[in-house]
């Protein structure tokens, strides 16, 4: 487990960022806002021989990661058993339209992160972690929603990763093209993308006077800076 807080990742042989190089990010700070940003992380592991990647969500809490999940599912069982791991996020920020198709690109903040998970038995810090990943993904909606008993605790598998080898890799601008293609008649630029949120729909069997608060009717997830 990690205890002891950088400012900056050094890179190793898996993380250092080969391909565009100079879009390789080790800075602590730039690395932690992309993972506090995203909703949705992608946990990678090795399961009898068959490379196996599952969605998750997940939380930063300090020097840790956290993810959770049934003691049964196949994910928590080879993450507790050793196998090592790779977690990854991925955060879109615009469609890159170049006057070529092969320069068409994207926009994004992507992190990748290695390292062997570790167990989180205790019942307490467990409701800590719950806590976190419900601000993570719905800020003030712990405080209202009923929260979790001990029994549903014992029963969740919460597991960590810690923040030692990772690394980060972002694009970022317009469209670089060929300087021949400059001449072409084609439009050329950057569609921004980001994560919106609808208008909150009830559920068919909410008791008759219970509104939409307003940390859903104005949910959004925003670009941390």
């Amino acid at each position: 487990m990690n205890t002891k807080p950088q400012n900056t990742f050094e890179p190793t042989s898996r993380t250092t960022v080969k391909r565009s190089a100079t879009r390789g990010i080790y800075d602590r700070d730039d690395i932690d806002k992309i993972l506090d940003e995203a909703l949705v992380c992608h946990v990678g592991f090795v399961d009898e021989a068959q490379p196996v990647v599952i969605p998750t969500i997940h939380v930063r809490m300090g020097d840790n990661i956290y993810i959770h999940g049934s003691h049964a599912s196949r994910m928590i069982k080879c993450l507790l058993s050793g196998e090592p791991a790779c977690l990854t996020v991925t955060l879109v920020d615009g469609l890159v339209l170049a006057r070529s198709v092969f320069h068409h690109s994207m926009n994004y903040r992507s992190v990748v992160i290695f390292g062997q998970a570790f167990d989180v038995p205790d019942i307490e810090k467990k409701r800590e972690i719950s806590h976190a990943l419900m601000d993570h993904v719905v800020p003030g909606r712990w405080a209202e929603a009923r929260q979790p008993s001990e029994n549903e605790l014992a029963a969740t598998a919460f597991i960590g990763l810690p923040l030692d080898e990772c690394s980060a890799k972002a694009r970022t601008g317009p469209p670089v093209d060929d300087d021949a293609d400059y001449q072409l008649d084609v439009w050329a630029g950057v569609i921004p993308m980001s994560l919106s949120a609808g208008v909150p729909m009830d559920d068919d069997k909410l008791r008759a006077g219970i509104v939409a608060p307003e940390y859903a009717n104005q949910y959004r997830r925003v670009q941390i800076k």
